[in-house]
């Protein structure tokens, strides 16, 4: 599948982590000669500007849920003809409707919901018991076979960062971050009063980072902390914008997270981290950094009874217990941060 078009518009996935994902195919993309343009929803967008191969990024006036055929078809007037080819990186149908509306020739994505008449080049989804981790589906577009190596990277401007920094009150390697949430559900989040021992064990403030919706659980962290030790625990879940929140990761200390899309963020910056892994698995999603440390107990020989239950990727756990997170105690993360 080489490609010797110049102008290549991406469609991106919808979640940060997917979005931190895609990066090693666009590098490969923009290595052989195409342009990048990256149509992003608002929420992601920032990631794709964090990457110097991409020349520029759309934001989607689009919202979840539905076909918004409108809203699609007024911007695929606005940008046809611009571009050779099209990757449609999500799987729905919705998302390959803007490259067909804007009638770009050549039309890159995987097989799923009804998109044979959508793509003119279709990837056949592999099987779920063989699905190969997610860098490397994303990279499989590109037409590439040698997959094995790719590692999201990205980069923030120095002057951003350290203006974001000033602007929340942070000096660089001063502090431990902590992204406690998991958009996904219950079952891929450690429990909040181990993340408070584990602040309470740390000798550096700790900054909780996180959507608005997750303000409540970083406050049950933060609280208990801050009753001993006023503002050890900047409780800023809600309260800074993304690009904040890039900068915030790309200079902590340490960041300390579940599998969830920061934890990919604090990967491709190459911060030293720990990720912990409950009802998912660190062989489809790893955070792909050599300076990550993987806490999941279903491959750890020493703890009984065996974890048979894992991975079983639910939202919340079918049998009650979460004890693939509980039992991972504050101590244990402590000394496995590097």
């Amino acid at each position: 599948m080489s490609d010797n078009s110049r102008r290549s518009l991406v469609i991106a996935p919808q979640w940060i982590g997917d979005a931190v994902m895609t990066e090693p195919l666009l590098r490969r993309l923009h290595a052989r000669g195409e342009q990048l343009t990256v149509g992003a929803l608002p929420w992601v967008a920032p990631v794709y500007r964090a990457m110097p191969h991409v020349h520029e990024v759309i934001e989607f006036p689009f919202a979840h849920g539905g076909l918004q055929l409108k809203a699609r078809r007024a911007l695929a007037k606005r940008i046809a003809g611009q571009f050779d080819t099209a990757y449609v990186l999500p799987n729905s149908l919705k998302s390959a409707l803007l490259p067909l509306l804007a009638g770009i020739p050549k039309r890159i994505g995987y097989l799923g919901e009804a998109r044979i008449g959508l793509l003119t080049h279709r990837l056949k989804n592999p099987l779920k018991g063989k699905r190969p981790p997610m860098v490397a589906f994303y990279s499989a577009l590109s037409g590439d076979t040698d997959l094995a190596t790719d590692r999201p990277v990205l980069t923030m401007p120095p002057a951003e960062v350290a203006q974001a920094l000033a602007e929340l009150g942070l000096q660089r390697g001063a502090y431990v971050v902590f992204a406690p949430g998991a958009e996904y559900g219950p079952a891929k989040r450690w429990p909040a009063a181990h993340f408070s021992a584990l602040a309470q064990s740390l000798d550096v403030t700790v900054v909780l980072l996180g959507s608005g919706k997750e303000a409540a659980l970083c406050e049950e962290i933060a609280a208990p902390v801050n009753a001993l030790q006023t503002g050890k625990c900047l409780n800023f879940a809600g309260k800074t914008t993304l690009v904040q929140a890039l900068c915030a990761i790309a200079a902590a200390r340490q960041v300390v997270s579940n599998d969830s899309g920061l934890m990919h963020v604090a990967a491709a910056f190459g911060v030293p981290q720990v990720a912990i892994f409950g009802s998912s698995s660190p062989l489809h999603t790893p955070p792909l950094s050599e300076l990550a440390t993987v806490l999941w107990l279903k491959n750890d020989p020493d703890y009984q009874p065996p974890l048979d239950c894992a991975p079983c990727f639910e939202r919340d756990c079918p049998l009650g217990h979460t004890r693939c997170l509980k039992d991972i105690s504050a101590a244990r993360v402590l000394t496995a941060l590097p």
